[in-house]
């Protein structure tokens, strides 16, 4: 037991559990994204209706809510700790000691990048989550996508979140498997390949709907209305 305390209060310890973390979000980015593709089927949101009905009434999925809820948690406190630890281990003035010729860009806004994409997550969660799960009334789903994505100073900020989340994976996919010790020459090319589907095709997904929504929804739906 002693030896867990210990490796957790060390730095690797720490950038483990934030690599163990991160991929555990981006697993689940990845079948939000799926589920929110149903958004696309043109039947009025009812395949996206029983999606959301499902996840609400099935017990396992609650469950895993919980986890998913302490995976954002302690990712982010494990963030602010790790930038915090790195900022007093370099005490050398800038002048002095150039940070740019030891980090990367995407190293350094880390901080700057999960910042802002928390405060996302927290209006994300107020938009969508709390209405759907934790009204008195039955509260449609669609209609609040419908509804969220048709201001365009929302639509500005999601895709403003979205490209610094591409931006915050880019870094973090490659930088866990490093830290894990699983990037190495056998594996580098898939690795590269499935780091460009994770930090470029999963925001671009993302991305898709409020663009869709914001242009096209009113045109697709007056001419479903139109054949009905």
């Amino acid at each position: 037991m002693n030896n867990i305390f210990a490796f957790y209060y060390s730095s690797i310890g720490k950038k483990v559990l934030m690599s163990l973390t991160g991929l555990f979000l981006i697993i689940f980015l990845t079948e939000h994204l799926v589920g929110n593709l149903l958004l696309f089927a043109n039947d009025q949101g009812k395949m996206y209706e029983a999606y959301g009905d499902f996840l609400v009434s099935n017990p396992v999925i609650r469950f895993i809510e919980i986890f998913l809820f302490l995976g954002v948690l302690g990712h982010a406190i494990l963030g602010v700790i790790l930038w915090f630890k790195n900022r007093m281990t370099r005490p050398v003035k800038y002048k002095s000691f150039r940070l740019k010729d030891n980090a990367t860009l995407a190293s350094r806004t880390t901080i700057i990048t999960g910042s802002v994409i928390g405060i996302f997550l927290y209006i994300h969660l107020k938009t969508f989550f709390i209405p759907s799960r934790f009204s008195a009334e039955k509260v449609s789903t669609y209609e609040l996508v419908v509804k969220a994505f048709s201001n365009p100073w929302y639509d500005a900020f999601y895709l403003v979140a979205l490209f610094l989340l591409g931006y915050h994976l880019r870094h973090g996919f490659q930088s866990a498997f490093q830290t894990l010790g699983l990037r190495n020459k056998t594996y580098t090319s898939f690795l590269d390949l499935l780091a460009c589907i994770v930090w470029c095709l999963i925001p671009l997904g993302f991305a898709a709907i409020p663009i869709y929504f914001f242009f096209f929804h009113q045109a697709a739906s007056t001419v479903i209305m139109g054949v009905h």
